[in-house]
């Protein structure tokens, strides 16, 4: 899983790790600590530490490793490193990576052409309403 704490730009340390599930599945434990849910309530978060109330953004890791809500560099944990190359993002010739940077899901990129406001509408013309070539 995913772990980032804060769960925003005041991230730090976020990992990728092996998470266990309670049988209810309503709790997860990671590395000694216990979060449980905050059923929507949270901003930019969707669990808390039990025992000290720290929220904590947790997810599955994505295949494009675009895991972080904001630009952030992650941490592999070792017994899992070699499974998350080759199976979560299929890049076994990184196998040896610790540790790597994440884009971040709210990073402001580059515009798709098609979309912007010069360019032509999602529908393929352009703002006069003109069918466009392809």
């Amino acid at each position: 899983m995913f772990i980032e704490p804060g769960g925003g730009l005041g991230a730090y340390d976020a990992r990728i790790g092996l998470v266990t599930f309670s049988k209810t599945g309503k709790t997860l434990k990671y590395n000694g600590q216990e979060f449980q849910s905050l059923k929507g309530m949270g901003y930019k978060c969707n669990y808390f530490d039990i025992e000290t109330g720290e929220e904590y953004w947790i997810s599955g890791p994505k295949k494009n490793g675009d895991d972080a809500l904001y630009p952030l560099d992650i941490e592999i944990d070792e017994n899992i490193r070699e499974d998350y190359w080759i199976e979560i993002r299929n890049r076994p010739d990184l196998i040896d990576l610790k540790k790597y940077n994440s884009k971040g899901k709210y990073t402001k990129r580059t515009p798709n052409p098609e979309l912007s406001v010069g360019g032509t509408t999602r529908i393929g013309t352009n703002r006069g309403g003109d069918k466009l070539r392809r």
